[in-house]
């Protein structure tokens, strides 16, 4: 759960080799879904990539942006994403100043070494970019209709 409420504003390189702030992504939109994943064309992050990808225009109907970051370069996201189709942005986060911000370096170990990786994980942003939910440790399946499911239920009891 949310400990805090902060606001998160940032601006990085997408697919697109375009400098985006994240506000943007809300200019006509309620919420911004924003999921951390650890790396473009491994198996789990395309299958994350791909879960978003086929709900994107459920979410869009219900006034929902979403976007994918990771620590990888524009030329890793402009391949991934052409791929894939992916029909959302993805910022390349190369300094992990954003994984920083939203706390999603955690330490990893693989073959027995350790190293610093991103945690899978996915955020819910208001209009005016505070933390409304958040998923740490994510399992890939089922995950993108559990977050559609929430903003769902969280729009539709959120209402003017």
């Amino acid at each position: 759960m949310v400990t805090e409420l902060k606001q998160f504003e940032f601006e990085l390189a997408t697919q697109d080799d375009d400098l985006v702030p994240v506000s943007s992504l809300l200019d006509k939109n309620k919420i911004l879904v924003l999921f951390f994943y650890p790396k473009d064309s491994t198996s789990g992050c395309t299958k994350e990539a791909e879960d978003f990808n086929s709900l994107l225009d459920n979410f869009k109907q219900l006034g929902v942006s979403v976007a994918g970051i990771s620590k990888d370069s524009v030329k890793s996201h402009i391949k991934f994403a052409e791929k894939l189709d992916l029909k959302y942005p993805l910022f390349a986060d190369v300094e992990q100043s954003v994984c920083h911000m939203f706390d999603v370096m955690k330490e990893k170990s693989m073959y027995g070494r350790t190293y610093m990786g991103v945690e899978r994980s996915t955020f819910v942003l208001s209009n005016d970019l505070s933390i409304i939910k958040e998923w740490r440790g994510v399992k890939v399946p089922n995950h993108a209709q559990s977050v559609l499911d929430y903003v769902s239920d969280y729009l539709s009891n959120n209402s003017e």
